[in-house]
């Protein structure tokens, strides 16, 4: 038994168990990757998030071009070029925040939460492509890198219908990689 390790492993769930009750007291939800992302999104893009769980829908823009319309949010500690996506008419964009590409990899397989790419994809406009492609649309979806590219709106912003403020920018920039 590794007992010097399981006491510092201790030790450090005891401050992540602090940190994470302090990150729930601020975003009123508990501290699940989903949850959390959600929340960012919502303080930066202007976004009413959806009150009970919905797995299509995570809420909709409030304000600017894509005022009324529908979002689905995602996060992924690297953009591997998956993306779980849903059959839905329902939904018209997916906002996905990103770490680093892939390859980025640290030691020990840590991936650390960073938001160091954004991009705004037209729901059905991608599920359409997606399957004239003969790709299958669901949970970790195939998407081939060029979509991604035309999608991305921070840091290269690429896909015209949601310019950022620069405080948008800024408030992206504080969640970067290192």
């Amino acid at each position: 038994m590794d007992e010097a390790g399981l006491k510092s492993i201790a030790m450090l769930l005891r401050q992540r168990n602090e940190i994470d009750a302090r990150i729930a007291d601020i975003v009123g939800r508990p501290v699940a990757h989903g949850h959390l992302s959600d929340w960012i999104a919502a303080q930066i893009f202007d976004i009413e998030l959806e009150p009970a769980a919905n797995r299509a829908i995570d809420g909709w823009f409030r304000s600017g071009p894509l005022a009324g319309r529908t979002v689905n949010i995602k996060h992924y500690t690297r953009n591997e070029g998956l993306l779980d996506m849903s059959d839905t008419d329902d939904l018209d964009y997916y906002l996905v925040m990103t770490g680093p590409r892939r390859g980025a990899a640290r030691s020990g397989g840590h991936r650390p939460w960073t938001i160091d790419h954004v991009h705004l994809f037209d729901a059905l406009a991608l599920a359409d492509t997606l399957r004239n492609s003969m790709r299958r649309i669901g949970v970790a979806t195939s998407v081939r890198a060029e979509y991604w590219k035309a999608a991305e709106i921070h840091p290269d912003p690429v896909q015209p219908l949601l310019r950022l403020t620069a405080g948008q920018i800024a408030a992206l920039d504080g969640f970067r990689s290192a």
